[in-house]
């Protein structure tokens, strides 16, 4: 009765659909119907578009300008201030949080600490007017998802300049990302010009090539930075060097990629395809874009999303050990300078929050990349 009902015209036509729909599908259906499978990358993904649109929407989910201090200048090394919707005086539908006192108390040697008044209540308001910004750099406005008009909110607290943290480990993340993304994108263009160059024409061209990308290979990183820091001006803007960081991770990030776009080319070149296109009279720089590198897209692609944590790594290596971005620019390297600081660990433990968003920024782009790379790859066990 069981094989009966498994024979059905129905469940065959269905079976006959699926296989249909296999052989008919494209190369990304294929490998985003494998990296769907996987239950951990599809967690990452999650998170990093979540990281991603934090970034994006950062000044509108801001509630103070990163760059300057909070609404009270007083309130430096401020704990976080978790909202509430009931105390002991009773439940509010709208979120509030506690007033804040700042004495010097003899306990801690006279050392500024906050006493919170619990009889004070900051009602929190969503879509408050605040400081202007420009969102996405072009749409002026100053409209902030949450706020305390009467009062302020920090709900990760302040550093020791009352900056607020949650508002700037949210620029953090955008500008970490912006410094890989320019990164990740000179190191991709490079490496399809040199390594499509090198593998499409081999003999003495490649050669020399390889020569070149062994030698970019070689040349440590952390003495190329402090050599470039040294000759940066210190009345050099912000914005320059950003572009300057940026620029350096991507002329030396693309030697491994161009090394697997020289091979794969080595190997296609000689393929009938290529010997076809070639004899109806296309030229080498046709053949390398129009055949040859979309025969390997999504490795490519595969590449750049696993390359991705390593350039925002370096930034915020470089940027730690003050070689890279400096205040008022706001990264993960600039504020993981705070917390090295013996009285950071000892009493204010929340200058960790924006290491918690670093640790998981980098740890989603592995495992996404990880499920990528899996599911491009047809002979992978888990794609059996």
């Amino acid at each position: 009765m069981t094989d009966q009902t498994a024979n059905t015209p129905h469940s065959l036509d269905a079976d006959q659909k699926a296989k249909e729909a296999y052989f008919t599908a494209s190369q990304g259906q294929l490998i985003w119907a494998r990296f769907k499978k996987q239950r951990a990358a599809m967690i990452a993904a999650c998170v990093l578009v979540f990281l991603m649109l934090s970034g994006i929407f950062a000044p509108f989910l801001s509630t103070y300008d990163p760059t300057i201090a909070g609404k009270n200048k007083d309130y430096t090394n401020g704990a976080p201030q978790f909202p509430k919707f009931c105390d002991d005086a009773g439940c509010s539908l709208r979120p509030f949080v506690y007033g804040v006192e700042r004495e010097r108390s003899m306990a801690t040697n006279f050392r500024w600490v906050t006493k919170v008044n619990t009889e004070d209540r900051k009602y929190i308001h969503f879509f408050v007017e605040g400081w202007e910004y420009k969102l996405f750099g072009f749409i002026p406005m100053d409209t902030h998802l949450f706020g305390a008009p009467e009062g302020f909110v920090h709900i990760f607290g302040t550093d020791q300049s009352g900056k607020d943290i949650y508002s700037r480990t949210l620029h953090a993340i955008w500008t970490s990302m912006k410094v890989g993304s320019i990164g990740v994108f000179i190191a991709f263009v490079l490496a399809l010009i040199i390594g499509g160059i090198s593998g499409y024409y081999g003999g003495w061209v490649d050669s020399i090539l390889q020569m070149i990308t062994d030698a970019v290979r070689t040349v440590p990183a952390i003495p190329l930075f402090m050599a470039v820091a040294a000759f940066m001006p210190p009345e050099l803007s912000a914005e320059a060097r950003f572009f300057y960081i940026s620029l350096i991770l991507g002329f030396i990030g693309w030697p491994t990629l161009a090394r697997r776009v020289r091979t794969h080319l080595l190997t296609e070149r000689n393929q009938e395809y290529v010997l076809a296109a070639q004899l109806c009279g296309a030229s080498s720089g046709h053949v390398i874009r129009r055949h040859l590198l979309p025969s390997f897209t999504s490795y490519i692609i595969v590449d750049l999303v696993i390359s991705f944590p390593y350039m925002v790594l370096s930034e915020t290596a470089l940027s730690f050990i003050g070689l890279g971005l400096k205040d008022p620019v706001n990264s993960l390297g600039v504020m993981l300078q705070n917390v090295t600081n013996a009285d950071v660990l000892l009493n204010y433990q929340w200058y960790f929050i924006p290491v918690i968003f670093f640790i998981a920024l980098v740890m989603a782009f592995v495992f996404v990349g990880d499920g990528l790379r899996d599911a491009a790859d047809p002979y992978s066990d888990n794609n059996k």
